[in-house]
């Protein structure tokens, strides 16, 4: 099986619904959703919806998210940031993680600290822009809440 078919198991599927009902607990709802093509991503973002408030009919699939790099998934956040306030990208590691370290220069105490354990399947970083996403770069974002699903 190629990776790209991979579906999550069972501990994935569930681990996606409890950070969906996180999301709604919290009112996370991004108005736009970027979501790569591969099998386990999609099956990530069908937990997702289950539980949270996200709109299915604002999700985009992209190929692009399986195989682009860090700086990559920036230029993808570009290109679609001023479309929308706020956005969710549903991708692979190590992309997710260099990214969220990246773009967060400053956050709370607690998300900065769970975050350097690393960025797990289903993992969720929320991560402001003073100017807006389309202004995402290195270090100027705010990391508000970093959720596994260890700890939900």
């Amino acid at each position: 099986m190629r990776d790209f078919d991979r579906p999550l198991d069972a501990t994935g599927k569930a681990d996606a619904e409890a950070t969906g009902a996180a999301m709604r607990a919290c009112g996370y709802v991004p108005e736009l959703v970027l979501c790569s093509s591969a099998k386990r991503a999609r099956e990530t973002l069908e937990g997702l919806l289950r539980h949270s408030a996200i709109d299915h009919r604002r999700v985009s699939y992209m190929d692009l998210l399986y195989s682009e790099d860090a700086y990559g998934y920036l230029t993808i956040i570009h290109e679609y940031g001023r479309q929308a306030a706020s956005m969710m990208i549903i991708g692979h590691n190590p992309m997710m993680e260099d990214l969220a370290m990246a773009i967060s220069g400053d956050g709370e105490d607690q998300a900065r600290g769970a975050m350097i354990g690393g960025f797990p399947t289903s993992g969720l970083a929320v991560i402001r822009f003073s100017d807006g996403i389309g202004e995402a770069a290195p270090g100027k974002g705010y990391l508000e809440a970093f959720f596994t699903p260890a700890d939900l």
